[in-house]
């Protein structure tokens, strides 16, 4: 099996996040240093809020010392990030 992947291989494979078992999503961009020739991050766009029409969270960058594995169709990261959702306030709080 060859270790060589492109970057367009990439792109077709979902994120999965080792700590919380989150689906982060899909690679949307890669960083690579010019100056050496290596990969230095993916990139992982934020999810949309009400199909993109308030916005998206922020990207996703995840250091390359942060991927644990790439299989066929997934890859495994070890990112540790704080998710911050909002407690949804139940319509029914505020009848008395």
């Amino acid at each position: 099996m060859s270790s060589c992947c492109r970057i367009t291989d990439l792109r077709c494979k979902e994120v999965i996040n080792l700590y919380d078992g989150c689906r982060m999503g899909y690679v949307g961009d890669v960083e690579v240093d010019t100056l050496c020739g290596r990969v230095v991050s993916i990139v992982v766009p934020g999810r949309c809020h009400f199909f993109g029409l308030l916005g998206r969270d922020e990207d996703y960058v995840i250091a390359w010392e942060q991927i644990e594995k790439i299989g066929d169709d997934i890859i495994l990261v070890r990112y540790e990030h704080n998710i911050k959702r909002k407690e949804r306030k139940k319509w029914w709080a505020n009848i008395r």
